[in-house]
């Protein structure tokens, strides 16, 4: 499944920053992607584009093309989800298993898994930036789509017992801003399940400025000790993080990859992340 990535806009206004985990301002260049320049933190090993868009540039990305990648590879991205669940024990989860049963997916694209969690009985709730894909959904779906980033929404205190965001934070401006949100409308017993790419997994090494994550759309490149960071800052415990993905179809021989797969999962180098968290 390939990655959706924009061209940037040639008039897109764009700001220097340091790290945002440590503040540091030492850094080296790691790699150029189309016009983005990636950078590495020297004190604490995160991996950002820098300079960067700011999100009143970037939002204007995901309209039409984007909605259009969003309906042919919806099915895809839900039945990866699905099995991200069953990762963590959650194959089906109950709202009575959580605290008040309200579920929100942050990034819900044509909001799939809203319409899944819905008819496991769960009061479902989504936001996207994407207007028509938030349009498809209430349409199409019956859902509660909403079309905003979460820092405008304007949830209540403790509104969600469970929040799910898959590939996500890699585009968000602010990630430490965006969590303190996720821990303002987190129940006390709430749980959080966050999915994004792992720079540090094999493909990301093997494929350098190449890989598939590797795109002008990706703000930051988060490894499992710097999204490991950035969740004990924002005051969540991680109760479970795993990896998948060896190799990419098509990279190799099937045999191949379903060994690189296995001991992707099995010894944490996989392409992809996912973090089971709750506040501490």
């Amino acid at each position: 499944m390939k990655t959706y990535s924009s061209k940037p806009l040639r008039a897109e206004e764009v700001r220097e920053l340091n790290c945002i985990l440590c503040s540091g301002t030492a850094q080296r260049f790691l790699m150029q992607v189309g016009v983005s320049r990636f950078v590495k933190c020297l004190d604490c090993g995160l991996v950002y584009q820098n300079p960067q868009p700011v999100f009143r540039d970037l939002q204007q990305r995901y309209q039409g093309d984007y909605f259009q990648y969003e309906i042919e590879n919806e099915q895809n991205f839900f039945n990866l989800m699905k099995l991200g669940l069953e990762d963590i024990g959650l194959k089906c989860p109950m709202p009575s298993m959580f605290e008040n049963g309200r579920f929100l997916d942050i990034g819900c694209a044509t909001g799939l898994l809203c319409e899944y969690m819905k008819n496991c009985g769960w009061d479902s709730t989504g936001l996207d930036i994407c207007g028509p894909s938030c349009a498809f959904g209430r349409r199409e779906r019956q859902l509660n789509l909403i079309n905003k980033p979460l820092e405008q929404a304007a949830f209540a205190d403790q509104s969600f017992s469970l929040i799910h965001a898959s590939h996500l934070i890699e585009h968000v401006v602010d990630p430490c801003g965006f969590f303190k949100e996720i821990y303002r409308i987190m129940s006390k017993k709430g749980f959080g399940i966050f999915t994004t790419p792992n720079i540090a997994g094999f493909q990301a090494r093997i494929f350098g400025s190449s890989w598939r994550s590797a795109i002008e759309d990706h703000l930051f490149l988060f490894d499992i000790r710097s999204f490991t960071q950035l969740l004990e800052q924002s005051g969540f415990r991680i109760l479970k993080k795993i990896t998948w993905g060896g190799l990419a179809k098509g990279r190799a021989p099937g045999w191949i990859k379903r060994i690189l797969d296995f001991m992707a999962k099995k010894m944490g180098f996989g392409d992809v992340m996912l973090f089971y968290f709750c506040k501490r």
